[in-house]
């Protein structure tokens, strides 16, 4: 999509601190992190929402949570961490592509709202 924030980073055209990429997956760090470490982990492919999910792109969700994991380990993240997806207006999603925030760094309180 020619508008969306998140295929404009992927593509290079907005600059981003990049953590992770691989075939299919871009993580870059947050511009307004709410904990020491919080990454953005996107498909490649652009995915409105979680509620976008289909059987043909399934596959990208779970590249991302793969690219997640190693991202924590790199991150140092042993003693835990947070992923959260955001859909919708409601939910709180403000890009509209697929993204789950990797948040850790801290002990997080194990209320989520």
């Amino acid at each position: 999509m020619s508008d969306c924030l998140f295929c404009k980073i992927i593509a290079g055209e907005i600059p981003s601190t990049k953590v992770y990429e691989d075939e299919t997956v871009y993580a870059f760090r947050d511009i307004d992190p709410q904990t020491p470490v919080h990454v953005l982990v996107v498909p490649k492919t652009h995915i409105e929402s979680a509620s976008a999910v289909t059987e043909e792109n399934k596959n990208l969700v779970a590249d991302c949570f793969a690219a997640i994991a190693k991202i924590a380990k790199a991150e140092g993240l042993d003693n835990g961490y947070r992923v959260v997806t955001n859909v919708g207006e409601d939910g709180g999603q403000t890009v509209r592509h697929l993204h789950f925030h990797i948040l850790g760094g801290v002990k997080l309180s194990p209320k989520i709202v």
